[in-house]
């Protein structure tokens, strides 16, 4: 047996499944659609080992996975592998970037050492066409400069339990944040894009979503910038802001 252990970028629109995680009932999930399709293409069952499992409609524009595959005595590099891949994946919203041969001790997650995960909010009063689904729709001002203060207080290695869900398994809720920057892209026809760019290790459950849904309070005026500091040092859930919508996360780009 020659076994080749595969890295896949890959990007994808999470609208339609149910997250990244495979599930028992078969919903659709990102990791069965590109598991099928490699059983397709090379009638063998193999498992994806992911960077981050990301949850239900949050998109990828850079997720990493590995997985490996005994292909004999055939050629296949990476480029082939893509298009193979792809070529099983045309019904679905999800799409093989790059793959390559990489070393048997690469492992997608715990070789990762950060993660960028970009959250995108369309601020105009008209709703979205062809980004529907792809953001979150905010209409009315935004204080962004307050934002930002507020955004300063979540940088660094702090409890974050105020911005953890409930569900969240990790064992510890500590976590280094390094970046929390906020973009604004003004649109020509009006209105302007804010994209959240974050930069950390790893995250807690919901951390990226409960952090925007914080700092939008802020920009609307609701709390002041001194109130996100009150919030992550209460560390208490219920001293948050809402969770943001799914539909405005993406993972942007893991480091390795």
């Amino acid at each position: 047996m020659s076994m080749t252990r595969w890295k896949l970028t890959i990007e994808y629109m999470g609208t339609r499944y149910c997250g990244w995680q495979r599930q028992e009932d078969g919903i659709p999930s990102v990791q069965q659609a590109i598991e099928d399709a490699i059983s397709r293409f090379c009638q063998q069952d193999c498992r994806l080992h992911v960077a981050g499992r990301t949850d239900a409609g949050v998109h990828a524009s850079g997720q990493v996975a590995h997985f490996d595959l005994d292909y004999g005595d055939r050629d296949l590099d990476g480029h082939g592998l893509m298009r193979a891949l792809n070529a099983h994946l045309r019904d679905e919203a999800v799409s093989i970037i790059s793959a390559e041969k990489v070393d048997t001790e690469f492992h997608a997650r715990f070789h990762a050492t950060h993660k960028l995960y970009t959250y995108r909010i369309l601020n105009r009063t008209a709703p979205p066409t062809y980004d529907l689904h792809q953001v979150w729709h905010v209409w009315g001002d935004l204080d962004i400069e307050a934002m930002r203060r507020g955004a300063n207080y979540l940088l660094g290695h702090h409890d974050f339990s105020t911005f953890r869900a409930a569900e969240c398994q990790a064992k510890s809720p500590f976590k280094t944040l390094d970046r929390l920057d906020i973009d604004v892209i003004p649109l020509l026809a009006g209105g302007q894009e804010l994209r959240f760019l974050t930069e950390a290790k790893s995250y807690l459950h919901h951390q990226v979503r409960n952090m925007v849904g914080t700092l939008m309070l802020v920009g609307q005026g609701k709390w002041v910038a001194e109130d996100v500091k009150e919030a992550l040092e209460a560390c208490d859930r219920k001293k948050g802001g809402p969770t943001a919508p799914p539909d405005g996360l993406y993972l942007s780009r893991v480091y390795y």
